[in-house]
């Protein structure tokens, strides 16, 4: 009888963990509480080892990612699968990379990235991240030219920037708009991360975005203008061995020196950032 009764609370806590994923989104640039990090390890649970009852094909992106329909005991919930691997359409591509950025949104604590884990289907393994169910895409925006509300439009600024900062840190070739969705209270989910954590010298050199960055705006730089001091001290933290305790296999050694490589770019930047227009006006 104990045993049934606990069984019953997970099921009931999972249900309501999932729930709160799905229809409210995550905190953004906010601390999980520990009853958070539990609901978040639920998820994972979940998606390695509930049922896969039906699937179905995702019309957009180019690696051709399979929607997964999955149940234990009451609970049905889906996810997003995908297996890329190898050079293609010219870019290189890892499912692998999909759970490394998940891992790296936890170590830095900024909630953006769905739970995403390692799952095998049809006989081949791939990565499985928890459908969350969006109002919008970035591309939505601009197209639909939808409004912002007005005391959402600071804090949307500041996860543009936040976005950009995570991307140079993981070294992220493909942050389209279509891989940026909102809520419906305009909290950010990012996802499609399977052409991050490049390690060649081209992204090691320089960093994604920022004043020296790769990716222009019609000419000009995209930047980072403004980040958390939670992340900053994050990211100085940063060494091999947490990186490597985080990710476990699914980077290889230069990948993650890669990581540390940008790392110092990103703080070096942000320092220049601070001695040009103060702290305050940089770090919040």
């Amino acid at each position: 009888m104990k045993l049934e009764g606990t069984k019953m609370r997970r099921k009931v806590f999972l249900t309501i963990a999932l729930f709160i994923l799905a229809s409210q989104g995550y905190m953004v640039n906010g601390q999980f509480t520990s009853a958070e990090i539990a609901q978040r390890q639920e998820i994972e649970e979940f998606l390695k080892t509930a049922e896969i009852v039906s699937s179905a094909d995702i019309p957009e992106g180019v690696t051709k990612p399979i929607r997964l329909f999955l149940k234990k005991g009451d609970v049905e919930r889906s996810g997003a699968w995908k297996n890329p691997k190898g050079v293609q359409k010219g870019h290189l591509e890892g499912w692998q990379y999909e759970i490394a950025a998940y891992e790296m949104d936890k170590l830095l604590d900024l909630n953006l990235v769905p739970p995403t884990v390692e799952r095998e289907f049809k006989g081949k393994s791939g990565s499985l991240q928890f459908w969350v169910e969006t109002e919008f895409s970035e591309l939505d925006v601009f197209e639909q030219k939808i409004g912002i509300p007005r005391s959402r439009f600071y804090n949307k600024e500041n996860m543009k920037y936040l976005t950009r900062a995570f991307d140079s840190l993981i070294g992220n070739d493909d942050r389209t708009q279509q891989n940026i969705r909102y809520m419906k209270d305009w909290c950010l989910c990012l996802i499609d991360h399977s052409r991050s954590f490049r390690s060649n010298k081209k992204y090691t050199k320089k960093l994604m975005y920022g004043a020296k960055g790769l990716k222009k705006a019609g000419g000009r730089p995209m930047l980072f203008k403004r980040l958390p001091r939670t992340f900053v001290e994050k990211v100085k933290a940063l060494n091999y061995d947490n990186i490597k305790n985080a990710v476990g296999p699914y980077l290889k050694e230069k990948e993650i020196k890669a990581i540390l490589l940008r790392k110092e770019l990103l703080l070096k930047e942000i320092e220049e950032m601070v001695k040009e227009q103060g702290e305050d006006k940089v770090l919040y």
